[in-house]
């Protein structure tokens, strides 16, 4: 049996560039995320309320440990206007020693630095 990962890169979609804003430099003020990347605009297409819709969204990706997942998706929940938000965690099963650490660090709860 494998060990979970570590590190999760989350993300999320909102429908406008300054919310998309507010979602990233909240979470990494609030140190839940080591960064967080906010991507053009891309095109949503889903089935809501029984219809099909098509929607300009702005992902963000935000780069945090597992052991901030949970504080994450709540700060997210909190933040994000859409009644059922985007929120899904991929694991980073590689990366750079350094570059790890670095999330790490940053993402340490208040009380460990």
């Amino acid at each position: 049996m494998t060990a979970p990962p570590a590190w999760l890169t989350v993300l999320t979609t909102t429908d406008s560039e300054a919310k998309a804003h507010a979602l990233a430099q909240s979470a990494v003020e609030a140190r839940l995320a080591a960064c967080a990347q906010i991507s053009a605009p891309v095109t949503s297409v889903y089935r809501w309320q029984n219809a099909i819709e098509s929607t300009e969204e702005w992902q963000v990706l935000f780069k945090t440990t597992a052991e901030r997942y949970d504080e994450l998706e709540e700060h997210i929940q909190r933040e994000h206007d859409y009644d059922t938000p985007e929120i899904i965690a991929l694991p980073v099963v590689r990366g750079s020693a350094r570059y790890l650490g670095w999330v790490t660090a940053e993402t340490a709860p208040p009380a460990a630095l």
